[in-house]
């Protein structure tokens, strides 16, 4: 226990993480059972140190981080460790990679019931489904995803500024004046083309070369997260990584699934599966019409974000491809994001969104027109990087 303790100790002390995470402050870290989702290469370790270091002084060995890569574990049992935490007075144990433990919710299920008052947060892949797949704590857990950073909190550690997020009520009404307190202090115009070439993923911080970085977590993606997860097996890697570089050099559009099973050489069955795979490990998203979803063929297949488009294809993009993935990006996980019926349009909780590189002709009155090179908007014409506040 003692060498577990070390680690802890010196991870949280050499921790270098400059910009406070959004979802810190959303979490209530009051609940017994938590649980951390998101794709490689986003920051889960980090936060899960940083919430670590924020709250525990790490001489009072109240709180423990733990990495399920550790050998030690495939002889000792997660529930086990746990007894042997509490009973020495340990009150959160921080469980990274926690998929790596075999029968982990079994596991986990034990950690709850045999240790009362003990707190326990793990993290897992975005291709976890906590409460779908795992009955054994899909009452107990509360589920929080932790995305790559938005261009809101790109630009606070870029500037050392503390802009605040904004939800999309505050854009739509009042976003002149909340451009005109951000351009006061910044034009983060002159910031966003580095975000969108290499903002969303926290590793661009490391002394590295990013899309080298970028696509070895992208195989990892696949190669560990989806094939281990969903138990794939690997004979059909080179499909899976076919698959994902045929969807990714076509410009947005409705997959052709019968072509891609004739070039993947496999059904049309297996083609939407792997994609909605490619999608839970945040590579692509699918966009549908309103009233549809998976297993239906989704209206239109974009990259998750804007750092995947460059790493894959930098040499093939289109601007406006690359404007709408950042829009999308930002607005995906806590809005429903559709393709709306009006001819280039979004369909955002039931308010039509479109993507421009320049001032529209003819405003439709009931369209947003999200304005890629404005620094501030007018009227319902936003600046397109003042969605990237949203979180």
């Amino acid at each position: 226990m003692d060498s577990f303790f070390r680690t802890h100790a010196y991870l949280v002390d050499h921790l270098d993480l400059p910009v406070r995470r959004a979802l810190m402050d959303e979490i209530d870290w009051r609940q017994p059972l938590i649980g951390i989702k998101g794709t490689r290469g986003v920051g889960k370790t980090s936060f899960l140190l940083q919430y670590a270091r924020d709250n525990f002084d790490v001489r009072s060995r109240r709180c423990l981080y733990i990495n399920m890569n550790n050998f030690y574990f495939q002889g000792k049992g997660l529930a086990d460790f746990a007894r042997e935490f509490r009973s020495m007075g340990g009150q959160v144990l921080l469980i990274d990679q926690v998929f790596k433990q075999p029968n982990w919710s079994a596991e986990l299920r034990r950690c709850h019931d045999e240790n009362p008052g003990l707190r326990i947060v793990f993290t897992g892949s975005s291709v976890m489904r906590l409460k779908e797949e795992n009955p054994e704590i899909g009452g107990l857990v509360k589920s929080y995803n932790l995305r790559g950073f938005s261009f809101r909190e790109f630009l606070n550690l870029k500037t050392g500024n503390q802009f605040a997020p904004c939800t999309l009520q505050d854009i739509v009404s009042n976003h002149q004046e909340i451009a005109d307190a951000v351009l006061s202090k910044v034009n983060p115009l002159n910031f966003l083309q580095s975000y969108l070439h290499h903002g969303f993923y926290p590793f661009f911080l490391e002394k590295r070369n990013f899309s080298e970085n970028l696509l070895k977590t992208m195989n990892m993606m696949i190669e560990v997260d989806i094939l281990l997860i969903k138990q794939v097996e690997l004979k059909y890697l080179t499909k899976l990584k076919k698959l994902l570089y045929l969807l990714a050099v076509e410009r947005p559009s409705a997959p052709n699934v019968s072509q891609l099973a004739l070039d993947i050489e496999t059904s049309r069955a297996t083609v939407m599966n792997y994609i909605k795979y490619l999608s839970d490990a945040r590579l692509l998203n699918m966009i549908y019409h309103p009233g549809e979803a998976f297993p239906k063929k989704p209206a239109r297949i974009m990259m998750h974000n804007s750092n995947l488009m460059y790493a894959i294809y930098p040499n093939r993009m289109e601007e406006i491809d690359i404007m709408e993935t950042f829009f999308q990006n930002a607005l995906w996980a806590y809005h429903d994001v559709r393709i709306g019926d009006r001819v280039n349009t979004f369909l955002v909780d039931g308010k039509y969104f479109r993507v421009c590189l320049e001032d529209p002709r003819r405003p439709a009155p009931d369209v947003f027109y999200a304005h890629a090179a404005l620094e501030r908007g007018h009227d319902q014409i936003i600046p397109l990087w003042l969605f990237g506040f949203l979180y």
